[in-house]
């Protein structure tokens, strides 16, 4: 079978990864069908190149067996800080069982072990059912991803923002490595079957660090400027969610922001220069990418 007759799962079909992940996906032949959890106006999957668009609950039996019908593979990515992550990865993987999935890719994250980070501790438990499963599976663990943290650079000011108290280090890696990894897991299958990789560019970054790659990619000089979180209004990233997923959503940032404060989170970039052949994308150089410098 072709790739061009492959039908690849993408769920979560219009998030972050979305974005990198759908175009590659085509580029590279196969045929690629979005889940997403409604049907919303506007831009949607459709306009990422996604051939077709299944609307649906990822922790629905119905919803998920439907969007894995005749599917070659499926690339799993839980929706962010949603009260039924947990759900619904235990649900994508019974239904890829009962589909025929030949390829089940989830994305993790790096170090499911620290169970004081919820949104690990939920990951790990999907990565230990996939491990159960029986499904040919490849485990994607990527750091904290460049893409949000420039959500916090103020160009017109040359600023940088940061809530936390402590200055600690961060694990990072460009979202679009990830999905050029994705796209090589699935293209060769057999060769990653069993296998899990830890996605991280190599930097462990201060905060200092990250003011000092933006004035190294702007070409002037960047400063620190730190601010007071709230966690009583929750950041239109989110979407429009009711009010006992808002209250969830908030919860859990607050316990994440906690724990960042107070430790350090890093990684090593060999697997990822590895898998890509290549040195992974520096934050720099993400930063040059991103604001078209």
């Amino acid at each position: 079978m072709s790739e061009s007759t492959k039908t690849v799962l993408v769920t979560a079909g219009f998030g972050n990864q979305a974005h990198s992940v759908i175009p590659r996906l085509r580029a590279a032949g196969f045929r690629v069908r979005a889940m997403r959890a409604s049907n919303r106006p506007g831009p949607g999957p459709l306009d990422l190149a996604a051939h077709e668009v299944v609307v649906g609950d990822a922790a629905s039996a119905d919803d998920a067996a439907r969007a894995l019908a005749a599917g070659h593979a499926v690339y799993h990515v839980g929706p962010t800080f949603h009260p039924l992550e947990r759900q619904m990865g235990f649900n994508m993987i019974e239904q890829a069982k009962q589909a025929g999935v030949e390829h089940f890719v989830f994305s993790s994250v790096l170090h499911p072990i620290l169970t004081g980070l919820p949104q690990h501790a939920i990951k790990r438990d999907i990565e230990e059912r996939l491990l159960e499963s029986r499904l040919n599976f490849t485990i994607l663990q990527p750091s904290d991803y460049m893409q949000m943290t420039v959500l916090s650079v103020v160009p017109e000011h040359n600023l940088y923002m940061m809530s936390y108290v402590h200055d600690n280090l961060e694990a990072l890696v460009d979202l679009d490595d990830v999905a050029e990894v994705l796209v090589k897991v699935v293209l060769e299958g057999p060769l990653h079957y069993g296998a899990t990789y830890e996605l991280t560019s190599g930097e462990n970054l201060r905060k200092e660090d990250i003011v000092q790659s933006l004035a190294q990619a702007f070409g002037r000089p960047f400063a620190l400027q730190r601010y007071e979180v709230s966690f009583d209004h929750r950041p239109d990233i989110f979407g429009n969610v009711d009010e006992a997923h808002a209250r969830h959503q908030m919860e859990t940032l607050r316990v994440v922001h906690n724990w960042y404060d107070k430790n350090d989170f890093v990684g090593n970039g060999n697997v990822l220069r590895l898998l890509l052949g290549r040195t992974p994308t520096s934050f720099a150089d993400f930063c040059r990418k991103h604001f078209g410098l």
